[in-house]
């Protein structure tokens, strides 16, 4: 059973929606106080409403998070409303699919932005407090796409998601001095809004494809989260782990005959 991360101070961003959303509302189901930061209004204040009707603390906080100006008033007023920052879930990201021929230098731009620039400077903008706390846990949402897997149309995708796990590795050097650890959870294919957008052919064929035959939910994700997060990891920095249901085992589909 981990250490139990009760009363402590949670920001994940990008959550409002999927991923991020079940990482805030297992962290609130332990007892953190989670701090929603989102660019949309409405779907931050269902999530903190969603938490709080079970007993959870929650509030939000709308910034872009490819902004520091905005990203650093993000981690003041989480630091200020919840008494500091003891976690920082740097979650959020958009995976526009567009191929190369059609994509333009803006598209590109937009997504390393929002996936890549921003877990810097989410990071950079928590260090204060960590150091001030002389504790703290990042973790970062990767991704299988990019790191180990491509897809036509993810290009710039999964070049920002790679591009977070080598970020990682001279973090966790850097963040040592605060007694702070940095770790990746790279999931596979996971049951959200923006997938179930993909299509059912999409999505069959996703499954079929994964040797325990589903998609994973969001939840398998949160609970990896949450491990990083706790006291059992302190050990373990720079790191990172596929949660994919062993979606990048098989040699080619036939494999998956032979089960």
């Amino acid at each position: 059973m981990l250490t139990s991360i009760s009363g402590k101070s949670v920001i994940v961003t990008g959550g409002s929606k999927g991923i991020g959303k079940g990482i805030a509302k297992v962290f609130a189901s332990k007892g953190a106080k989670v701090m929603i930061a989102a660019r949309t209004e409405k779907d931050a204040a269902t999530t903190v409403d969603e938490i709080e009707a079970t007993g959870g603390t929650a509030d939000m906080f709308l910034c872009d998070v490819s902004d520091f100006d905005q990203v650093s008033a993000l981690a003041e007023y989480t630091a200020k409303t919840f008494g500091g920052i003891d976690i920082l879930c740097a979650n959020a990201g958009i995976f526009p699919q567009i191929k190369m021929i059609d994509m333009t230098a803006d598209d590109w731009d937009q997504v390393m932005s929002t996936n890549l620039k921003s877990s810097f400077l989410c990071v950079k903008a928590c260090i204060s407090n960590f150091e001030k706390s002389g504790k703290g846990r990042v973790v970062i949402t990767s991704s299988i796409t990019g790191p180990v897997t491509g897809y036509p149309g993810w290009s710039h995708y999964g070049a920002s998601k790679a591009g977070q796990l080598g970020f990682i590795k001279t973090a966790a050097m850097e963040l040592s001095r605060y007694n702070t650890t940095i770790n990746a959870v790279m999931p596979g294919n996971i049951m959200t809004e923006g997938l179930a957008d993909l299509g059912e052919d999409y999505l069959s064929s996703m499954a079929n494809s994964i040797p325990l035959k589903r998609l994973g939910s969001v939840e398998d994700i949160a609970n990896a989260a949450l491990f990083f997060a706790s006291d059992e990891a302190a050990y373990i920095t720079g790191q990172q782990i596929v949660v994919d249901g062993g979606q990048i085992l098989p040699e080619s589909l036939e494999a998956l005959e032979e089960i």
